[in-house]
């Protein structure tokens, strides 16, 4: 018996930036958003006196060792919960290794949900508290046990659900190019150099940025720590269903939103690739019928996303894209509120 998880990828609805602070990292604010496209990942445990992870891809891309973010994330939760297992992961990639989509983060959230499902369980409790143990993994590797739209702070691994926005159709391109986010990270902090911009001049900008997202989701940041309970996959007595207390969301439209939101990464990263500005300008047709309601780098990139009221506008920038630039794949999805992300998380077993 085998449990096949589906790997949502993600969007940056924003992302502001900091400047480099003195532990190396970067305060940020961003949205999240989950998408229906998806990754599987497909785990088989079962328990052994000691631990064995295989890990194997379609995609030779991916690291089948322990420097992947799925191995990872299950050698540290059997680590932590004291138990030992002999577990095989496959991931079969439909998603960009490398293309700000949080496909890797997504992977080592699915093995998690494959791993406790294959045995039994017996993996929740070591999760209801914090979110503590995700990020050791990734800084956005928390999102996935949340879903739906999502505001990250700090790093990126402080998490807290926001209502839901209305679900829209969203065209995701995905050029050929890859971008290092490490390397746009160095290319942020030389601009932050040359504009004087210092940790502590940007952190009042990031503080209105916070309370900006929570007042046009129209949602109050929950005191309460996000793992307990903003999880379906790890509340107690409850199973892959999400929240129960869903809230329907504002649209994208009616928050206003788009009037204000920016990605910080965009002025670094398109100077460097100008082939994804102009991406960005197809997939945002200005003035046309078809206008997205947004367009946008996802995080670091390579992949960009438009958001549309209607498939027919979706279908129509991705026809837009794939035949005007070369070498780039556009999908059509649509965004994933929370409780339809943990409702389809789970496939069938499989025998």
């Amino acid at each position: 018996m085998a449990t096949r998880v589906r790997s949502h990828a993600k969007i940056n609805l924003g992302l502001f930036l900091g400047a480099p602070r003195l532990d190396g990292f970067h305060s940020l604010v961003t949205v999240y958003q989950t998408l229906e496209l998806h990754d599987y990942v497909t785990v088989t445990a079962r328990p052994a006196h000691v631990t064995a992870i295989r890990i194997s891809s379609n995609d030779p891309r991916v690291p089948t060792d322990d420097r992947n973010t799925a191995w990872k994330m299950v050698s540290l939760a059997l680590e932590r919960s004291e138990a030992r297992a002999g577990v095989s992961i496959h991931i079969e990639k439909r998603l960009p290794v490398q293309g700000g989509l949080g496909a890797g983060s997504g992977n080592a959230v699915a093995a998690l949900v494959g791993l406790d499902n294959e045995l039994g369980g017996h993996l929740r409790a070591l999760f209801t508290q914090k979110l503590e143990l995700p990020a050791q993994i990734g800084s956005d590797v928390p999102l996935f046990l949340i879903g739906g739209t999502v505001l990250g702070v700090d790093r990126g691994q402080e998490v807290y659900p926001l209502p839901d926005i209305e679900p829209v159709w969203c065209t995701i391109a995905l050029p050929e190019i890859g971008v290092s986010t490490p390397q746009a990270f160095r290319d942020w902090d030389a601009l932050c150099a040359e504009e004087g911009l210092t940790a502590k001049a940007c952190t009042d900008r990031l503080e209105r940025s916070s309370r900006a997202y929570a007042t046009a989701f129209r949602g109050e940041i929950s005191e309460a720590s996000p793992g307990a309970g903003s999880s379906g996959v790890f509340t107690s007595g409850e199973d892959l269903a999400g929240p129960q207390e869903t809230t329907h969301g504002s649209g994208l439209v009616r928050t206003g939103i788009m009037s204000w939101i920016e990605n910080d990464f965009e002025r670094v990263v398109f100077p460097q690739h100008p082939s994804l500005a102009e991406i960005k300008r197809l997939l945002a047709s200005a003035g046309t019928p078809e206008e997205a309601l947004f367009a946008s780098l996802s995080g670091s990139g390579s992949a960009l996303f438009g958001l549309y009221q209607t498939r027919e506008a979706a279908e129509a920038a991705r026809e837009r894209v794939e035949t005007q630039v070369r070498g780039v794949a556009a999908h059509v999805t649509r965004t994933l509120p929370r409780a339809a992300y943990w409702n389809q998380m789970l496939e069938p077993e499989i025998r």
